[in-house]
């Protein structure tokens, strides 16, 4: 079932940097694609963005899987003031974003994703399934009503996928299909399957996908080029890697996607993206990814 959420004025702000972590210098090759990003109001394009938030659970024990390291008494003491911090950044990201579509990956339960939309001064509404994995991680949709009307949801082994209309200008709605995956191991089949159900659905593919995925499936990979300029949205220490990835089939008339750079995300000592834990130690940050993020042509079907 589709679910809806009412706006909500948020309950944070997003992170500044003090003046030490200001002085940190982002790598070279990042700078020239760290544009803002465009408004939901822009009448001629749609914003997609994926962001794996980076395990964001609830403080509850849960039944059926093992998240005692996320619970007040267990060894990370992840406690309620900590959960409201990581929702209150989580919203601030997402709100600095200010997409039209957002897949949000790594979050326990709609309770949490309801918490999220809450505290975001965007207007989204979501759609939520849930996973049986041994994690208990799940994915979310987060949607502008207004512009995105979602009539089919269906869900496999580590994805979700969401079918419906796009609003126009003239009013004729077009149809879109989104499939979102956080499990490479099941990418695979997630296309096939999709593939075969809605051959004639346009698609767009958000998440844990690689390369290869885009050429056997006849779409176009939005990260390509920014990939190969050295960025990624994620780092190791071999360096920076592109972990997520959107997809798009080759009728949208699409632009190139980036890796959505801002100085709150990023920790002033390693230069990578702030995480919530490093090992054991609590950071506070929003996670270990960074969102990709991309736009495509409302009317994606004109010449």
């Amino acid at each position: 079932m589709t679910r809806f959420a009412t706006t909500c004025t948020t309950t944070g702000r997003p992170l500044r940097w003090s003046g030490a972590a200001a002085r940190l210098l982002l790598p070279l090759l990042f700078l020239p694609l760290a544009v803002p990003a465009l408004h939901a109001t822009e009448p001629e394009r749609i914003g997609i963005a994926y962001y794996d938030a980076d395990r964001l659970y609830d403080t509850i024990p849960a039944l059926f899987y093992d998240d005692t390291e996320f619970t007040p008494d267990g060894r990370l003491r992840w406690s309620a003031e900590r959960y409201g911090r990581k929702i209150r950044n989580t919203a601030a990201l997402l709100d600095s974003l200010a997409m039209n579509l957002v897949v949000v990956a790594g979050v326990e339960n709609e309770s949490v994703v309801r918490d999220l939309v809450a505290a975001c001064g965007e207007s989204y509404c979501y759609i939520h399934r849930t996973f049986n994995t041994f994690d208990g991680l799940d994915i979310a949709l987060l949607y502008h009503g207004d512009l995105f009307f979602p009539d089919r949801v269906e869900q496999g082994r580590g994805w979700l996928y969401a079918e419906g209309s796009l609003r126009t200008a003239d009013g004729f709605g077009q149809r879109l299909g989104i499939l979102a995956c956080n499990n490479p191991r099941y990418a695979t089949e997630a296309l096939d399957d999709c593939r075969a159900r809605h051959p004639h659905t346009p698609l767009v593919a958000a998440g844990r996908f690689g390369p290869a995925h885009a050429a056997r499936h006849g779409m176009r990979d939005l990260m390509a080029g920014v990939e190969r300029s050295g960025q990624g949205n994620v780092r190791s220490r071999d360096g920076w890697r592109m972990r997520d990835r959107l997809l798009a089939d080759t009728v949208f008339r699409a632009t190139s996607g980036a890796v959505y750079l801002r100085r709150f995300l990023f920790d002033a000592e390693s230069g990578g993206p702030r995480p919530t834990y490093d090992r054991n130690a609590y950071r506070g940050g929003c996670g270990s990814f960074l969102p990709v993020y991309g736009h495509l042509a409302r009317k994606y079907l004109e010449n």
